[in-house]
């Protein structure tokens, strides 16, 4: 079971770490800003204290340390979303990586942004309170497609 772990929170590195290049480059292709993890560390940091849907996050209490807490957010959320991924799909996957499961697993954790850390930002489901909204779902779509890709590219340099 823990070498099923180990392999699940380095599927989950890389594909976070795939879909953090694909943010830079779409940053870069058009020029608009990247992501920036210090709302969500903000957001985690409340989360801690027990404070889940905010208004505004920008309204609450700072904390000097957001950015780095939003980055290491970011990253153990991808770790755990690998480790719950290999617990779904069992070590036959990763003998066998197939893009498919991998694909739709990509997709399914949109729920987790969509309807818990949007609206604890204040952006409403599915952000629906953003100026756009359906930008936001495409690029959300976009993203979480790429970590599907990521688990399973990932999936096929260490299997």
């Amino acid at each position: 079971m823990a070498g099923l772990m180990l392999q699940g929170a380095l599927l989950g590195l890389g594909a976070t770490l795939l879909f953090d290049l694909w943010q830079a480059g779409l940053a870069r292709a058009t020029g608009q800003p990247p992501p920036n993890w210090a709302p969500i560390g903000r957001w985690f940091r409340h989360l801690a204290r027990g404070r889940v849907f905010h208004e505004d996050i920008g309204a609450a209490e700072p904390w000097r340390h957001e950015l780095a807490l939003g980055w290491i957010g970011h990253y153990a959320v991808g770790l755990v979303y690998g480790m719950a991924f290999v617990l779904i799909v069992g070590p036959d996957w990763l003998a066998a990586p197939r893009l498919l499961p991998a694909w739709i697993f990509g997709l399914a954790t949109l729920a987790f942004g969509w309807f818990l850390l949007q609206p604890g930002l204040g952006l409403g489901w599915a952000a629906s309170k953003a100026p756009n909204p359906a930008k936001v779902r495409l690029l959300n779509l976009a993203g979480h497609t790429i970590f599907g890709l990521g688990l399973w590219l990932t999936g096929l340099v260490i299997g």
